[in-house]
Parts: C-alpha cells; sequence; structure tokens
C-alpha cells in the first residue's frame, strides 16, 4: 500500500470513528468502535446516509448502497477503510466479533454450492466432443455487508427546454461576469465538457 492510499484510508478511518462518537447511537444508546456486529453495521448505515448521502436498501440480509450526487467519491473507500479497520483488530485479537462489514454467509455459501455444468468427482471431456454441459461463469458473490451497486453516480437527462434561459436569467440577477456567462452559453451551444472549456485559450480561439 502507498504512503498517498495509506494516508487516504486513515483520513476515511479518521472521518468515520470521529463521526461515531459524536453521532453513534443505536437503539438510544451512544455505540463504541468494539461494540458487537449488528450495532456496528446500524451505525454504519446511518453514517452513510447522514454522512456521504448514500442511499442504503435491505437485500438478503445484507446492504446495497446507491450513490446520489451528493455522494463523494470516497464512499468506496471510506467501507474498505472500516473493513480493513475490524480486520486488523481482530487480528490483534482487540475486537472479539467477527469483522461487522464482512457478510459471512456469502462466503460459506460460495464455498458450498457446486458450479453449474462441474461434475464432481469426474474429469471433463473435450469441449470438441459435445457431450459436456458448458460451465457457465460463475459469479461471485460479494463478501461485503455495505455492497455499492452503482459505483459511479450518472446523472439524468434534463429535458427542460428552457433550462438555458433560466439559467441566463438567474445569472443576469445575481450579476454574474462577463466570464460566467461565456463560460456557461458555451456549456450550452457547444455540448463541450466543463474541463474543455475551463481550459481553453486565447491562443485556441485564435485558432
Amino acid at each position: 500500500m502507498g504512503n498517498k492510499t495509506a494516508l487516504s484510508y486513515l483520513t476515511s478511518m479518521e472521518s468515520f470513528f470521529s463521526w461515531l462518537d459524536k453521532y453513534g447511537k443505536y437503539q438510544e444508546q451512544q455505540v463504541k468502535w468494539n461494540d458487537p456486529p449488528e450495532r456496528i453495521r446500524e451505525v454504519v448505515q446511518d453514517y452513510l446516509y447522514s454522512e456521504l448521502s448514500c442511499k442504503v436498501m435491505d437485500k438478503d440480509n445484507y446492504r446495497l448502497v446507491n450513490l446520489t450526487n451528493k455522494s463523494p467519491n470516497t464512499v468506496m473507500r471510506s467501507l474498505s477503510a472500516i473493513k480493513a479497520f475490524y480486520k486488523s483488530m481482530i487480528r490483534l485479537k482487540s475486537y472479539p466479533y467477527p469483522n461487522p462489514l464482512l457478510y459471512i454467509e456469502n462466503v460459506l455459501r460460495e464455498l458450498e454450492e457446486p458450479v453449474e455444468g462441474v461434475r464432481k468427482d469426474k474429469p471433463r471431456l473435450p469441449a470438441a466432443a459435445g457431450t459436456e454441459v458448458p460451465i457457465h461463469q460463475h459469479r461471485r458473490l460479494t463478501d461485503s455487508y455495505f455492497k455499492v451497486v452503482n459505483e459511479e453516480w450518472v446523472p439524468l437527462i434534463i429535458g427542460d427546454w428552457d433550462l438555458p434561459f433560466k439559467v441566463y436569467n438567474a445569472g443576469k440577477a445575481i450579476g454574474w461576469t462577463l466570464r460566467d456567462e461565456i463560460v456557461t452559453r458555451l456549456l450550452f451551444e457547444t455540448g463541450a465538457r466543463v474541463t474543455e472549456i475551463l481550459e481553453l485559450t486565447f491562443g485556441d480561439y485564435r485558432m
């Protein structure tokens, strides 16, 4: 793990545990970092909702996490950092319970369920023989209790044809600068990306 990655993990953990000390409650009782998994899971869900602006839904005894337009890019890193923290605490024998951010049932089920198309204790014939059932790609089940299902938030298309007119009027009402107006007009009238427009120079204009 590089220095930048380690620092980002530490920052994520510091943010969560600082929030936990102030707001982490379960059934009106303050939650501590070494509480049982069900209490930790509830406060992590509250943290995802209140601090990281995620939508969290129940799914077969684990949780689906949906990012929103307000969710930061650090959601995955935050969950990974908390999971890694408890993994370390368990290894150091400082946390006496299973990792709260692991969905152990999925791991066990994956080990027990046979892969479709595989005959137990029998060698497979060549595919050219046409006598074997094709092996279907085995989809690995997540071992995470909190599963991010949309790793990148995709904005919806705005179908309001009057939006540019409304934005122009709002900009004039607040006294926007000429630069703001030019950037906004280029956005609406060229379809260029924000970064592309902001990187334009006078040399680009002359060309």
